[in-house]
């Protein structure tokens, strides 16, 4: 899955963060939604997973889909009342059924 995200045509993205107490490298496959200054990532297994602990903690991350790399900065977790109605309707409605209640947004550096 990590080899493919990120990629063109692939359903995920890739957000690389550096380990916050290791300083290794780490690349995690993620749904990504791109908006107008950045991406909305939801966050289907909550707030407390590693890479997201990551991202917070540096301000920063490199966000590869459809084939771009970005530089991202001003990580924020928002709830779903903020995050939704910048996606589409498709995405909107996916998440609501999934009951995805909190996002990471992340703007272009």
């Amino acid at each position: 899955m990590v080899a493919r995200a990120g990629r063109k045509n692939s359903y995920a993205g890739a957000i690389r963060h550096t380990g916050r107490k290791s300083g290794k490298q780490y690349a995690t496959p993620v749904g990504v939604d791109r908006v107008q200054d950045g991406f909305i990532i939801p966050l289907a297994y909550g707030t407390q997973v590693d890479w997201l602990q990551n991202v917070l903690a540096a301000g920063r991350a490199t966000v590869s889909a459809e084939g771009e790399t970005h530089d991202v900065t001003e990580p924020e977790v928002i709830d779903a009342a903020t995050a939704l109605p910048m996606l589409s309707s498709k995405r909107r409605r996916t998440f609501e059924r999934m009951g995805i209640a909190q996002f990471l947004r992340v703007k272009f550096a």
